[in-house]
């Protein structure tokens, strides 16, 4: 018999600039992001190249503040055969917006986007995986605005976000829509699960993320992972104001995160949201 084709897991990466993370939003104000050295650019191209090495191809999730002012750059991830989507315009987590803030978020962060791309924007991840039980009207909106998919849900518990009881795969949130909503994969130990994505990758073994890839394709199903052009920089500027544990979070092992990335990117099957969310949706019909 012919060996089994390797399940295709998602490869996502969210753009946005080194000072517009979580970590910072109480010691870096959005009015003085204008005057802070942009890094996103180079760091974004950084990655495309690293891709270009294995002509792995991924989705991503693109702030509308940085797709405003970088159409170039959107234009050479578009180019590069990468689909682009929408990551919301300013990084504001949705649990933080009533329904109409969250509605003009989407509008203009997908204006700015899809003008820069030249191409239409079918998903969309929150920031800091912020669709939770808190907002049970996010879904609804995103099937209004006429999105094919959603991969905001992190089923872990943290500080920042989770949503515990979540599913692990893909699941359609919404009985009447065909919205897609695809987790990021987690590692289950027993009844523990453990993130691996973004910083959890960068500053645990990489046999974590490996274990949990594995794990999920041996259901058959495929893995998300995700990570941020910022994480590949070790030169960018360091914020001594801001707290310990962020700083730790932020700034540990960047210089380890490319090599770690390529990696990964040899051991598994990897490919844009949408090829995995089209395969998803033909399960779940």
């Amino acid at each position: 018999m012919p060996p089994e084709m390797p399940v295709l897991n998602g490869m996502s990466v969210d753009v946005e600039d080194w000072f517009q993370v979580g970590a910072f939003e109480t010691v870096i104000d959005k009015a003085d992001w204008d005057s802070l050295q942009p890094r996103v650019e180079a760091n974004t191209d950084a990655v495309l190249a690293l891709f270009a090495e294995r002509d792995t191809k991924a989705t991503f999730f693109t702030l509308g503040w940085v797709a405003d002012r970088y159409p170039a750059l959107i234009r050479r991830i578009v180019d590069a055969g990468h689909e682009i989507a929408s990551h919301g315009w300013d990084h504001q987590r949705v649990f933080t917006m009533t329904p109409d803030v969250f509605r003009a978020d989407l509008i203009r962060a997908r204006t700015a986007i899809e003008d820069a791309a030249g191409t239409k924007v079918t998903g969309y991840r929150a920031p800091s995986f912020s669709i939770d039980q808190r907002t049970p009207w996010a879904h609804v909106e995103l099937a209004e605005a006429g999105y094919a998919y959603s991969s905001s849900v992190a089923p872990v518990k943290h500080d920042h976000y989770g949503w515990l009881d979540a599913p692990r795969y893909g699941f359609k949130p919404l009985a009447d829509s065909a919205l897609i909503e695809v987790p990021v994969t987690v590692a289950k130990f027993g009844e523990r699960k453990l993130a691996t994505g973004g910083g959890f990758f960068r500053l645990l073994p990489a046999a974590i993320t490996d274990f949990a890839v594995r794990q999920v394709n041996r259901e058959d199903r495929p893995a998300m992972f995700y990570f941020h052009p910022w994480e590949i920089d070790p030169a960018q500027p360091r914020i001594e104001a801001a707290p310990m544990r962020s700083k730790i979070r932020h700034y540990s092992r960047l210089g380890a995160m490319a090599g770690k990335l390529r990696g990964l990117l040899a051991r598994h099957e990897w490919g844009r949201v949408d090829a995995v969310v089209a395969r998803e949706a033909a399960r779940l019909a």
